[in-house]
């Protein structure tokens, strides 16, 4: 029999490469929380089992291509309600096309905790955002008038303004619930009928945790005894003493038919990725998850990292991960369940700190990174998991491999077809330099930088450094070191040919990139329109407007956007346009 088994690490190499010794009580407390002191070793997958994943035709035929990546709440057009929705998504699918390029790149489209603006820390990754629906596409929603001003008002803001949009379409999705209820549609009950056999006890447990989190105004924790599992008949008699689980329920199948009808329409494009989607890497230890999947989460433990040169004192995510032993015994159900949450819509999905299905860094619920440590997981099964369900869902992996990497991680996830994510400012040799284009592999996707990363215009201008210094955080940098970045920057796209203006710009950098042999080359909107402010700054909660900054142009004009026109022409040039 197959031997599966996990590790607690008393001490381990952080991203300085200095050695670490975790206090024994913190290894103790951490062993008491997964129930187990952790000391078995390896993973004992077989060769024979070790699968690999889904690989794309573009990629077998040897070609490089690009999309745009978006935050898909920040989307500004003139018809949603202040914040991105599904089709929003499906006229950026179009204007892919238009540009050349193989899809669209977006946000994790996961449900949130209310009040809760990251996509990276949801309350459930089986099920999608209600914020996203468009209520203008939905047939029972006939009521826009009694909304204008209130939708009016919200397009205007210059942040995304979370709790009124939620309030606004939650209000209207109540009142398209009632006519659905009230005009028995026969098509449109039986589409919604198979909706709800195709998702099972999954769909029911989250919509009655939906509807006692609504009751209770609490985490669940505090809920009464009775409802602290979600037991058959307590669901049962939930169900019967209202229609809150079934309004639930009704708002994942519209959701589920929006986002299902851009991914087709990705496929009637012939676009070689469509739909790119990002998976959190945890979960709330108060969400719906958590609570329906009692034993297969460590709500306990939050998911971290150690100090690095980004995060000198650390990071404390405060999302809750897999338990180990759970997954080993359960064949790795919930996992799966997840995966394919998010590839049943996806051409490519990519991994959030992929570094996660080796090991994670955790830490007790209510202490700092200091009193973290990493727990080692079944790795090998996990990729074995990863690669079965790319393959029946024909979807191509990519793992967010940044920060301390293991010896042969990254080596091993590139064996199991996981392509690997590169971040072009973090590409430099030792000297500083940019590392050369040649230098980069080809099976993985390429980007300037990242939503926790200044954008670059914010980096070109050093604006990520003064507001970390206004907020009190350790830069990890000092002005005149980003002033020798750049010089490296400027002298090796000199060496590369591309001419340089007055200063360095984002065109001349996605030239830069997309002559690395990397399958992907991903371009976020934000630089592409010259955004300066950071998306997410990383140890920040209600210091800075994380998660709620919308684009400066409103979706309709992307098209002629000068930016936008400049750096397609760029990318085609290079090879990289589908019609290339």
């Amino acid at each position: 029999m197959t031997q599966r088994s996990w590790t607690i690490e008393p001490s381990y190499v952080d991203a300085f490469g200095h050695h670490r010794e975790v206090a024994a009580e913190d290894v103790a407390r951490i062993a008491g929380f997964l129930g187990g002191s952790g000391e078995g070793r390896g993973d004992g997958e077989p060769a024979a089992s070790r699968a690999r994943a889904f690989q794309p035709d573009f990629a077998v035929a040897g070609r490089r291509l690009w999309l745009p990546a978006v935050q898909l709440y920040a989307v500004r057009s003139r018809r949603n309600w202040g914040h991105g929705d599904f089709s929003d998504l499906r006229h950026l699918v179009e204007l892919a096309a238009g540009l050349g390029a193989a899809g669209i790149g977006v946000n994790p489209l996961h449900v949130l905790p209310p009040g809760q603006t990251s996509p990276y820390s949801p309350s459930s990754r089986l099920f999608l955002n209600p914020l996203y629906i468009d209520l203008g596409a939905v047939p029972e929603f006939r009521e826009i008038a009694r909304f204008h001003a209130d939708v009016e008002a919200l397009r205007a803001t210059e942040l995304v303004d979370y709790p009124r949009v939620a309030a606004l379409k939650d209000a209207a999705l109540r009142l398209a619930f009632d006519v659905f209820c009230s005009e028995n549609n026969a098509a449109r009950r039986l589409a919604f009928d198979l909706f709800r056999k195709e998702r099972g006890d999954a769909l029911e447990r989250f919509a009655a945790f939906e509807t006692l989190r609504e009751r209770h105004g609490a985490p669940w924790t505090q809920w009464a005894e009775e409802f602290h599992r979600p037991e058959p008949s307590m669901l049962a008699e939930l169900r019967a003493s209202s229609h809150d689980m079934e309004f639930h329920e009704f708002v994942q199948w519209i959701a589920d038919d929006q986002l299902r009808a851009c991914r087709d329409r990705a496929r009637d494009l012939k676009l070689p990725v469509g739909l790119y989607l990002d998976l959190a890497v945890g979960v709330g230890p108060d969400g719906a998850d958590s609570w329906a999947g009692q034993g297969a989460l460590a709500p306990q433990l939050v998911i971290g990292a150690p100090p690095d040169a980004w995060n000198p004192a650390g990071q404390n995510w405060g999302i809750a991960s897999f338990h180990p032993q759970n997954l080993i015994e359960t064949d790795f159900a919930f996992f799966r369940e997840t995966l394919r949450a998010v590839m049943r819509y996806a051409g490519a999905v990519r991994i959030d700190h992929a570094l996660g299905l080796n090991r994670v860094f955790l830490i007790p619920t209510g202490l700092d990174a200091t009193h973290g440590t990493y727990v080692t997981l079944p790795f090998h099964a996990m990729l074995t998991v990863v690669a079965e369900e790319s393959m029946a869902l024909r979807c191509l992996v990519i793992g967010e491999d940044l920060g301390t990497v293991p010896a042969g991680v990254s080596e091993t996830l590139r064996e199991r077809g996981v392509w690997s994510y590169r971040v072009g400012l973090f590409e430099r040799t030792y000297d500083g330099a940019f590392r050369d284009p040649a230098d980069y592999p080809a099976d993985a996707i390429v980007t300037f930088t990242t939503h926790d990363l200044p954008t670059f215009t914010g980096w070109l201008k050093g604006r990520d450094l003064e507001v970390k210094r206004g907020l009190g955080i350790d830069a990890g940098e000092a002005a005149h070191d980003r002033g020798r970045i750049l010089d490296a920057l400027r002298e090796t796209l000199r060496t590369h040919g591309i001419p340089l203006g007055l200063e360095v710009s984002f065109a001349d950098v996605t030239q830069f990139l997309a002559r690395t042999p990397c399958r992907l080359l991903a371009v976020p909107l934000e630089d592409a329109l010259g955004v300066a402010d950071q998306i997410n700054v990383p140890g920040t909660v209600t210091e800075y407007p994380n998660w709620m900054r919308r684009l400066p142009v409103d979706l309709e004009d992307l098209w002629e956007h000068e930016n936008i026109q400049r750096l397609a022409a760029v990318l085609q040039a290079e090879g990289r346009a589908i019609d290339s």
